[in-house]
């Protein structure tokens, strides 16, 4: 059964994912331009598609496991967002938001990753374990 937490976690990742690739389109074409929008889709983007594989885990562990992977994205994407201000390749004003909304997902997933490890030995309502 999906959630409606699940649905908004997931249209936000979706949401974010989308405005990256937007922001990548406004980056310098340079070489280091290139590389970073490159690093940056892959990274943003993945956070999304692997919160999607998590969804559909098939145990506990493996949804852990695909969660810390969204966690990872996400600080990945932050830390990209930050070279490119601090290159001066993107104003800070055009990617505060989505540094912002990084933190707020990543925090997000950090919490449903405690959550899941604390549940971890425990049993669903019929005795198997989860």
């Amino acid at each position: 059964m999906i959630t409606d937490n699940v649905r908004h976690l997931s249209e936000r990742l979706l949401d974010f994912g989308v405005e990256v690739i937007k922001i990548v389109e406004t980056i310098s074409k340079s070489y280091a331009g290139r590389h970073i929008a490159g690093q940056l889709i892959r990274c943003s983007t993945s956070a999304g598609a692997n919160y999607e594989e998590a969804c559909g885990a098939e145990s506990r562990s493996d949804f852990i496991d695909k969660l810390q992977i969204v966690l990872k994205e996400l600080r990945e994407t932050a830390y990209w967002l930050k070279l490119l201000i601090k290159s001066s390749l993107l104003p800070a004003e055009k990617a505060a938001a989505l540094l912002s909304e990084a933190g707020e997902l990543a925090n997000m997933i950090a919490k449903s990753i405690i959550t899941a490890k604390r549940n971890r030995g425990k049993k669903d309502i019929l005795g198997n374990s989860k």
